[in-house]
């Protein structure tokens, strides 16, 4: 079982010392929790890649502390691009911009391009003034599965990865991971949705294209089947949650329903309730997902969110690749 390390000035520097070295740490952001190496060693992210069991093609991104730090990682910094980091950084907004040449490939998933941002969480950045340059992480969950939001989380991961250290920064309180806007276009491109909202963009930058690939792409995180639990899992409407476990409980089998409160569940089905606003729903939504696939039930049904607009778009993004069979 990997090592969970209270968050303080010892376990940062120690953290910090296992990355120069080459090592891979496991790290708290506002959004979810990161697997981080050093961005410019290439063997280190080697290392990710094999511990995630990720294919390479699909890129990481690069954390940084401020905008010289980012500077050293991409190019092609321009107006709109400093316009959107003086709005939204530090916190959930990675952008996609020109790869610098030094900057090893395997750390963009072979492209020329590279996603760049850098976290609120008061670890993720104390971490980084410590290592002193960039920290390439994607979430610190095996490849394709619910995205980790505690430190538990990430060690019930990797309980094979004794020598992998864990540092606790508390739940996420984002809960989801970042928006993921490319500027390597004339216009900008929401690759993929986030916290950071499409309302919220357009307010910034004017119209925004909303282009988000089924297959990988120069995003992390854009396959069509992605942030899914082990488990079978279905999406239904209000309306039809219930003909749905009537049919199960006809079958003999039992349903793990992540829904709202004002749903009617009865047993053998197991509840998980869910916030009725945006903030709450997403920051609790991978938590829900895990404890459901580990209640031995045997399908994940999960109640449709009513609304479609602002944070409730990049949720109906989660669950949509999460049921994708």
């Amino acid at each position: 079982m990997p090592a969970i390390l209270p968050y303080s000035d010892a376990s940062i520097d120690l953290a910090a010392a296992q990355l120069r070295l080459g090592s891979v740490v496991a790290f708290a952001t506002e959004t979810v929790y990161g697997l981080g190496a050093d961005t410019f060693n290439p063997e280190a992210i080697a290392k990710i890649y094999a511990l995630k069991r990720r294919p390479q093609g699909n890129p990481l991104i690069a954390h940084v502390v401020d905008l010289s730090a980012a500077k050293r990682v991409s190019s092609g910094w321009s107006r709109r691009s400093m316009k959107l980091i003086s709005a939204c950084w530090p916190g959930p907004l990675t952008i996609i911009l020109p790869r610098r040449p030094e900057v090893p490939a395997i750390a963009a998933g072979g492209l020329e391009t590279i996603a760049v941002r850098s976290p609120r969480h008061p670890l993720a950045r104390s971490l980084l003034y410590a290592c002193g340059g960039a920290i390439s992480a994607p979430s610190a969950n095996r490849s394709g599965g619910v995205s980790p939001t505690t430190a538990k989380h990430v060690a019930r991961d990797y309980a094979d990865q004794s020598d992998l250290m864990v540092l606790d920064g508390g739940p996420c309180i984002l809960g989801i991971e970042s928006t993921v806007i490319d500027l390597c276009e004339s216009k900008p491109v929401v690759r993929r949705l986030g916290a950071v909202t499409i309302e919220r963009l357009s307010e910034l930058l004017g119209p925004i294209e909303v282009d988000m690939p089924v297959e990988q792409g120069a995003s992390p995180g854009s396959s069509i089947r992605h942030y899914a639990p082990t488990r079978e899992a279905i999406i239904v409407d209000h309306g039809q949650l219930g003909e749905i476990l009537d049919q199960s409980t006809a079958r003999g089998s039992v349903a793990a329903v992540v829904c709202f409160a004002t749903s009617e569940v009865a047993p053998p089905h197991i509840r998980f309730d869910m916030p009725s606003d945006a903030d709450g729903y997403a920051a609790t939504i991978y938590d829900a997902l895990r404890r459901a696939d580990e209640s031995g039930c045997d399908r994940i049904v999960i109640e449709r969110p009513p609304h479609q607009y602002g944070l409730w778009s990049a949720i109906h993004d989660r669950l949509r690749r999460a049921t994708t069979p």
